[in-house]
């Protein structure tokens, strides 16, 4: 699903050369310097490189007459936002502006409070076990500490992290609790926080297998989000069916992340879309072909636009290279204003440089 078999025959195929084309490359350190350069232009596209080829469905917006070759408008009865799709790539959809600022502001919420609460699984589930309000204690500033089992007996994280055997477990405390000198492990919420790079809702997908397991602890999609992709997947559905949103995996880019090619395929039926919604900073999305032999489209997507892929579009390799931070704020100003009481600063600082992805599927 995800990467190549050979990565030698990656290198030379048309997706990777993409990839490379738009990553974003940092300057090395001069030698013998410990300070942490910014990405070459700023990561905010500053650097000169050519993104004239890149397709902008936001640009489209405002055109009435003809749009370039290959894009086209889709018209679906019951729906009253703007749709874009490429007609030689079947089952793409590209809704822009598709949330509000109030909505993008919402989501980003969920997804660093609520969504990566247990028994949602996460990356860092099977370092730590299931961590429970980590950003509370990221805007607190507390520690998380390993500390010993009362009982001194081995712990099974049942089916949270794989099953494996743990003599330990985690906490967080306040700083003041860290004794000078000790040796426990320890580690920042906040740091904790900038770790997160997935979590799971509904039924969780087991990395290692490739597959959903149902036998995991979970509940089901929150029913505002059900309710969102019901809505959103309606012109990449089959006449007369309704989207039954099962699982979502929630992705968070930090400033030099990128996502590489793959093919989404692990769903039962491939005429249902997966929703993907985009908060955050801006990004480049690799749109290729059924092979990494075919050249990606590239497009921007922004902070708000809604993507469905559906059918031949499930079979095709995609992928995020870059995301545009810090000299871009301009991008996500209306974000920044709504994200600027006390109670959001830290999901404000966040969000600055980060982006989100939640993307919703139904899987049987």
């Amino acid at each position: 699903m995800y990467g190549a078999p050979d990565p030698a025959a990656a290198e030379r195929t048309a997706f990777r050369r993409a990839e490379k084309q738009y990553k974003l490359y940092k300057p090395p350190n001069p030698k013998g310097s410990r300070s942490r350069n910014k990405p070459a232009g700023g990561g905010g596209g500053g650097g000169g490189e050519d993104l004239s080829a890149v397709v902008d469905f936001h640009a489209l917006l405002a055109v009435d007459g003809e749009l370039p070759a290959g894009i086209g408008r889709c018209h679906c009865a019951g729906f009253d936002r703007p749709v874009f799709c490429f007609l030689d790539r079947p089952g793409f959809y590209f809704i822009p502006n598709a949330l509000s600022t109030e909505e993008q502001c919402f989501w980003i919420r969920e997804s660093l409070n609520t969504f990566p609460q247990p028994p949602n699984r996460t990356n860092l589930t099977a370092l730590y076990g299931p961590i429970s309000d980590l950003l509370i204690a990221a805007k607190n500033q507390k520690i998380m500490v390993e500390v010993e089992n009362p009982d001194g007996q081995e712990r099974i994280e049942q089916n949270q992290s794989g099953g494996k055997t743990q003599s330990k477990t985690f906490e967080f405390v306040e700083s003041s609790e860290i004794q000078k000198g000790g040796m426990c492990r320890s580690t920042a919420a906040t740091v904790l926080v900038r770790k997160l790079r997935w979590s799971t809702l509904g039924l969780q997908f087991d990395w290692s297998k490739r597959n959903y397991d149902v036998s995991l602890p979970h509940n089901k999609i929150p029913d505002a989000l059900a309710s969102l992709a019901k809505n959103m997947a309606i012109p990449a559905m089959p006449s007369g069916e309704e989207f039954k949103p099962e699982a979502a995996i929630v992705n968070y880019y930090g400033p030099s992340d990128m996502l590489g090619g793959h093919a989404d395929d692990m769903e039962a039926d491939w005429t249902k879309p997966i929703v993907s919604i985009s908060l955050g900073c801006k990004c480049i999305f690799l749109l290729g072909g059924k092979t990494r032999d075919e050249v990606p489209t590239a497009m921007f997507l922004r902070s708000g636009d809604i993507v469905l892929m559906a059918g031949e579009a499930r079979e095709r390799f995609h992928g995020v290279p870059r995301i545009f931070t810090e000299s871009d704020q301009q991008e996500i100003s209306t974000l920044v204003s709504k994200l600027s009481g006390e109670d959001d600063r830290f999901i404000l600082d966040y969000i600055k440089n980060s982006r989100i992805n939640i993307n919703i599927r139904q899987v049987y």
